[in-house]
């Protein structure tokens, strides 16, 4: 499933999102160490959400364009300069600028190595696609747990620094990994001056299929990052419990992802969404009509067996949709669009909760998701069923 060759980029992969992890867990000892406010650390993340999203939009074009190994050492550069800044930050503008950094490295390396995941082997794309998004997972849960044990035995600038280093190895083997990385030839869409391949890429219409149906499964994301530990608090849940919904929903990602990858580009990316996300619609409306501890937990089993398969699938359905030549741009698309997504119905979670309670907001965020399911599978209908191979007119 997963050749030598390619070990290092998977590698990154994981280090790159176990960076999230140990910026997500220690941010509570950041905050009180260097006296920085509840404003100011949300301020932290969305820095990070702002340059991802930023890079994934202007940069993923370059790996389409013959430059896929300058993105993804310029991705792993911005990465260890992120963390190294992690280590010497001593103030707010500091972490401001090293989060910035962190971002930008994981937005420019993921477009271009999924594009070179698709490539290398178009039949098993989608199995490879979901193996690396297990590979993200895997990292982003062990952050936390590593970032835990060295700031325990080390400090935080050690545990920063570690990163510097594990990263800092991979540098000459990722340098070395073979693959041809000239640009595929245009077709009809190719870039004229006035129009970029962002543009090219959302004037068709499954692209914007699998784009909404991004934006409904990213709705969930948002909602869970701002209320999900407030809500079980309220519900009188203890931190341990809290924490261990956490690693339930995180179980069935490291387990699924490339089955669900294999299967949606079998029998179509989208169908296999539109079924995925059926599925956790009900399960964001019942969290807001139940109280008992135990069946949420259920419930969050249940919903994240479901989201193991979304996330694949709509990588193939942008990965099936794009023309050869913007590879590299439909994943940074897609992935921009989820991040942007994410922060903004995390912000009106926190609003809708805070005003109307959890009833109305896990009610209401289900009725987005419908919306936006329905018009993603009407635009991109001709994704409901198995292409031959990713289309290239």
């Amino acid at each position: 499933m997963l050749d030598r060759r390619s070990i290092p980029l998977f590698l990154t992969t994981f280090l790159l999102t176990s960076g999230y992890g140990f910026l997500y867990s220690l941010l509570a000892v950041i905050r009180d160490d260097f006296g920085l406010s509840e404003t100011e650390i949300g301020v932290l993340g969305a820095t990070g959400f702002i340059a991802g999203f930023c890079a994934q939009v202007s940069l993923s074009r370059y790996a389409d364009r013959g430059h896929t190994r300058i993105m993804l050492m310029t991705g792993l550069a911005f990465a260890m300069l992120g963390n190294l800044g992690m280590v010497l930050a001593t103030d707010l503008s500091g972490f401001l600028a090293s989060r910035a950094c962190l971002g930008l490295g994981a937005g420019t390396f993921a477009p271009a190595v999924r594009r070179l995941v698709i490539l290398s082997d178009p039949e098993r794309a989608g199995e490879r696609l979901g193996l690396m998004a297990s590979f993200d997972m895997a990292g982003f849960i062990s952050g936390p747990v590593l970032a835990s044990i060295l700031y325990e035995a080390f400090g935080l600038q050690a545990a920063f620094g570690v990163l510097v280093i594990l990263l800092g190895l991979l540098v000459v083997p990722v340098l070395r990994v073979p693959f041809d990385e000239s640009p595929v030839e245009p077709t009809e869409m190719t870039e004229t001056p006035s129009d970029g391949p962002i543009r090219l890429l959302l004037s068709r219409a499954p692209i914007r299929g699998v784009l909404l149906c991004t934006l409904a499964f990213y709705t969930t994301v948002g909602v869970f990052e701002a209320i999900w530990a407030v809500f079980l608090d309220d519900l009188g849940a203890s931190q341990r419990f809290i924490g261990a919904t956490l690693s339930i929903f995180s179980i069935p990602m490291l387990i699924f992802p490339a089955m669900a990858g294999r299967l949606a580009q079998r029998i179509g990316p989208l169908k296999v969404a539109a079924m995925s996300i059926g599925f956790a619609i009900p399960c964001m409306v019942l969290y807001g009509h139940l109280t008992g501890l135990y069946v949420l937990a259920a419930l969050v089993l249940i919903h994240a067996v479901a989201d193991a398969f979304t996330m694949p699938s709509l990588q193939v359905g942008i990965a099936l949709a794009s023309p050869r030549e913007h590879l590299a741009s439909g994943q940074g698309l897609i992935g921009a669009a989820g991040q942007l997504v994410a922060a903004a119905t995390a912000l009106g979670a926190g609003f809708l909760y805070d005003g109307w309670g959890a009833e109305t907001l896990f009610t209401s965020s289900a009725l987005l998701m419908v919306l936006l399911l329905a018009m993603g599978l009407s635009a991109g209908r001709q994704l409901m069923r198995p292409p031959a191979q990713p289309e290239s007119s």
